[in-house]
C-alpha cells in the first residue's frame, strides 16, 4: 500500500499519442491534474499558459522541439528553473540519459513506464516543488520583515505589512509578531512624545507672550497711557 502524494498540477509532453494518454489517465487515477501537450513547442508554450505546474514529464524526441531543447530552455528561464524534470523515452543509452542529467533534468524514464517507478518519482518530484515553494515564501517573508524594519526608521510602518508573516507558527512568525507589539510601542511613545512636545511649544509660546505683555505693560510709556485713560473715564 503506497501513500498518497499531494495532489498536484502536472504536465506530460510526449509526442506517442498511445503514451500520452496511458501516462495522463494513470497520473489523474493518482488525483492530480493533468495537462498534455503533443510536442516540444506546445509544452513550452503550455509552461507560459495557466496555472504553474509542479512537475513536467519530457519525452526526449520529439518533433519542433526536442526534450534536450525544452529542459534547455526551462533551465534557462528564471521562472521556471527549479521546476522539477522527469525524462521519459525509449532511449535508454547512457549517452542519452547522462546528457539529460547534465542539462538539469531532476530524473529519467525509460518506455515502456513501470508504474511503481513513476509514482515514486512524480512523488520525488512534488516534494521537491514544495520544499522549493515553501523556502521561496520564507525568503519572501523574511523580505517583508527587512522591509518592516525600514518603515520603522522612516516612519511609515503600519502593523498590517507583517500580518501575512506573523500567522506562521514558527521562528519567523514569532519574530513578526514580536516586530509588529515593538513597533507598535515604538509608534505609540512617539505620538506621546510628539504630543509632549506640541504642549511643550504652546507653554513657551504663551510664556513668551506673557513676557512680551509684560515688557510693554511694566514702561512709563505703559503706565502714563493708563492713567491718562482712567483719568477720561472718571470724567
Amino acid at each position: 500500500m503506497h501513500d498518497a502524494a499531494p495532489s498536484a498540477r502536472l504536465l506530460v509532453v510526449d509526442d506517442d499519442p498511445i503514451n500520452r494518454r496511458l501516462l495522463a489517465s494513470y497520473l489523474e487515477r493518482l488525483g492530480h491534474t493533468v495537462v498534455t501537450a503533443v510536442d516540444g513547442a506546445r509544452g513550452w508554450k503550455q509552461l507560459h499558459t495557466g496555472d504553474p505546474f509542479d512537475v513536467v514529464l519530457l519525452d526526449v524526441l520529439m518533433p519542433e522541439l526536442d526534450g534536450y531543447e525544452v529542459l534547455g530552455l526551462i533551465r534557462g528561464d528564471p521562472a521556471l528553473r527549479h521546476l522539477p524534470v522527469i525524462m521519459i523515452s525509449a532511449v535508454e543509452e547512457t549517452d542519452s540519459i547522462a546528457r539529460c542529467i547534465e542539462l538539469g533534468a531532476d530524473d529519467y524514464l525509460p518506455k515502456p513506464f513501470s508504474p511503481v517507478l513513476l509514482r515514486a518519482r512524480i512523488n520525488a518530484g512534488i516534494a521537491r516543488k514544495r520544499l522549493y515553494d515553501l523556502e521561496r515564501e520564507y525568503l519572501e517573508q523574511v523580505g517583508h520583515v527587512i522591509d518592516a524594519a525600514g518603515a520603522v526608521e522612516d516612519g511609515t510602518f503600519d502593523a498590517v505589512m507583517l500580518d501575512d508573516v506573523a500567522v506562521r507558527q514558527d521562528a519567523l512568525g514569532n519574530l513578526a509578531r514580536i516586530f509588529q507589539h515593538m513597533a507598535c510601542e515604538v509608534a505609540a511613545r512617539e505620538r506621546a512624545l510628539q504630543e509632549q512636545l506640541r504642549e511643550l511649544r504652546i507653554e513657551i509660546d504663551e510664556a513668551r507672550t506673557q513676557r512680551q505683555v509684560a515688557e510693554i505693560t511694566e514702561t512709563d510709556y505703559f503706565r502714563d497711557l493708563q492713567r491718562k485713560a482712567e483719568a477720561l473715564r472718571a470724567r
